[in-house]
């Protein structure tokens, strides 16, 4: 057994911990030792390489909006803030838009999301019934009174590539990745000690959990912090349509199931009712969700989708927040140098960039100095006081 310090560790080495890793070797403020431990080596089962990957700015609070307006600012620059070597990372970015639908009981709220979104400076279109006939031909919309578009700003990318490039980077900045499975041992002395799968132990004064559904919940309670953070199971499905469709965005159906184009075909999803929501970690994929309720949604808003051809399906899992769908990001009263970066419930890509740059900033110098994530605290939990996110996909 060998006993290594650190001072940073960070658990969990995908999307959400390399970003943290990476922005923390950027700062010239810092210049300590930072080690990514990731159980899943070859990012095959994480959220990053399973995940629709896509970024929007029609959310109905104003940090999420932020977060996101971040994001997309630094997905149009990854060449430039992740470059290696000469190497200019790219993550193939489509702008197409979020297409949100609203019918006249729902009209009043996207009305209200759709001014927060344009105060903030996000670039969304708002269309009425007739607006959206003739923009999208191809669409039904006899039950629908409106809808919102986000003109640029929003739409799909490489989420593999956006992982990959945070952890080249951050490895070119000498962050250390170690292939293990960690959990939190002890805390003495102000330090840390995280053991290994391999038998070795790491100290840090410093603990980030990026862990995310494959055990951040676990690590948590190790630390000595209950999180209502949980695994659940997400499947995404493709199919070949005859008809082409043009200008097609992220359209998004009043019942929450979603689709968009995805090359020559089209990528769609749905959250299962409630009480088939259960705990999971496998990623085995019901096909009956697509067949019972996708398809047919799909079909009654976009007609030319009655004449497809089912392709590749797959599982993922989400960290979800059970307490507001929103992550936990921050400090943890009373344990110090314990970071959370958890329970994103389906928007950790988009929300990478802006929560590892905030994370680097508070641990290298106390607070956030750019965009103020606090109101993430895992204090709104003890308080009871949930961020109400109204737009959740």
């Amino acid at each position: 057994m060998t006993e290594r310090t650190a001072d940073v560790i960070v658990i969990g080495g995908a999307a959400m911990g390399s970003s943290v890793a990476c922005h923390l070797a950027q700062r010239n403020d810092f210049s300590g030792r930072i080690v990514v431990i990731e159980a899943d080596p070859a990012y095959e089962i994480c959220a990053s390489a399973r995940s629709a990957a896509s970024i929007r700015q029609q959310f109905s609070t104003g940090i999420n909006i932020e977060i996101s307006l971040y994001g997309i600012s630094f997905l149009r620059e990854i060449g430039t803030a992740l470059e290696v070597n000469g190497e200019r990372p790219a993550v193939d970015l489509h702008e197409g838009g979020y297409l949100f639908l609203a019918t006249p009981d729902k009209t009043a709220i996207l009305e209200e999301n759709h001014r927060l979104q344009q105060g903030l400076g996000a670039d969304i279109s708002f269309f009425d019934s007739e607006g959206l006939k003739r923009a999208y031909p191809w669409l039904n919309v006899a039950d629908i009174d409106a809808g919102c578009h986000g003109r640029t700003g929003e739409g799909w990318f490489d989420g593999y590539g956006l992982m990959q490039a945070f952890r080249k980077k951050a490895r070119s900045l000498d962050v250390d990745y170690i292939a293990a499975r960690a959990e939190i041992a002890a805390r003495t002395g102000g330090d840390w000690t995280v053991r290994l799968s391999s038998g070795d132990t790491l100290t840090a004064p410093v603990v980030v959990n990026c862990a995310g559904a494959s055990g951040g919940s676990d690590i948590c309670r190790q630390a000595g912090l209950d999180v209502p953070v949980v695994p659940r199971k997400r499947f995404v499905f493709t199919f070949e349509c005859r008809e082409k469709l043009a200008n097609f965005p992220m359209l998004i159906d009043p019942t929450g199931t979603y689709v968009r184009p995805e090359g020559t075909g089209f990528l769609c999803g749905s959250a299962p009712p409630e009480d088939q929501d259960p705990d999971c970690n496998d990623f085995t994929v019901d096909h009956t969700l697509f067949d019972e309720h996708i398809w047919p949604t799909l079909a009654e808003r976009v007609p030319a989708f009655e004449a497809i051809k089912p392709g590749a399906a797959w599982a993922g899992t989400y960290d979800m927040n059970l307490f507001d769908h929103n992550a936990f990001v921050g400090t943890v009263p009373d344990l110090e140098g314990f970071y959370l970066a958890l329970g994103f419930s389906g928007h950790g890509l988009q929300q990478s960039p802006a929560v590892g740059r905030g994370l680097a900033e508070l641990i290298a110098t106390g607070s956030y100095q750019t965009l103020d994530l606090s109101a993430l605290s895992i204090e709104r939990l003890k308080a009871n006081t949930p961020i109400v996110e109204r737009n959740v996909v």
